[in-house]
């Protein structure tokens, strides 16, 4: 029988060999599904990783959605960039700006939003329940674009804020990710980020911030199944 494996442990043990190695940070390529999971996330890792977020979400289906979720990522994002420097007297009548928290800034690029390529993936799998194959279709198409643009980019690693979603199956994005770590050639970085509290703490922050926090996941089938949701 299989060992259930912690993806968490998993990456602990990286970050614990970054932080021996006392290197420059590892460049991380971060899938953002939205600013609220990825909250907690950049939190944690921008102490460890220069974090450049992308943004590629085609399963948000309808355009003022999306718009108004990669709004918030960007103000998230700024926020958290803003909180990095300080201005520090240096006693001859200037200023000099310094570091805040040993964090490093965040950078974010958007990706093409083209619902097409979502509905062409869900062909024949309309009808399967949330969490089922056509959202493990959805999740291999947001990161194969994630990967091929980290490869082309040159990060040392890529990987996703989905994971920290009670609601995503950590293992197999996981899966997923490691699959297309060994076809492209760009290394994945595990995670299971739900662990250590982590979407407890991306609650908190999303008050925090007044972010817009969405109860279902950006697609058309999401947002009918928690309709039906609601009326039952």
């Amino acid at each position: 029988m299989n060992a259930v494996r912690n993806y968490q442990k998993e990456l602990d043990k990286i970050i614990e060999k970054i932080s021996a190695a006392g290197i420059d940070a590892p460049t991380l390529f971060l899938h953002s599904c939205c600013a609220p999971c990825s909250s907690y996330v950049l939190e944690y890792l921008r102490k460890f990783f220069r974090i450049t977020v992308f943004y590629f979400n085609p399963n948000i289906t309808e355009d003022e959605e999306y718009r108004k979720r990669v709004a918030e990522q960007k103000r998230l994002i700024a926020a958290y960039n803003e909180q990095l420097t300080i201005q520090v007297n240096t006693g001859r009548g200037g200023n000099r700006l310094t570091a805040v928290g040993m964090a490093y800034p965040i950078e974010v690029i958007e990706g093409d939003y083209d619902p097409a390529r979502f509905y062409e993936m869900a062909k024949g799998l309309e009808q399967c329940p949330e969490g089922g194959e056509r959202c493990f279709a959805c999740y291999e198409l947001r990161l194969r674009e994630t990967a091929k643009q980290a490869k082309a980019g040159g990060y040392d690693y890529f990987t996703t804020t989905l994971s920290i979603s009670p609601l995503k199956n950590a293992a197999k994005l996981n899966e997923i990710g490691e699959k297309l770590a060994a076809e492209l050639g760009v290394a994945w970085l595990p995670s299971d980020f739900k662990k250590k509290d982590g979407y407890k703490r991306s609650i908190e922050l999303s008050k925090e911030y007044d972010l817009y926090r969405q109860d279902y996941c950006g697609c058309v089938y999401s947002q009918a199944e928690r309709e039906r949701q609601k009326q039952t």
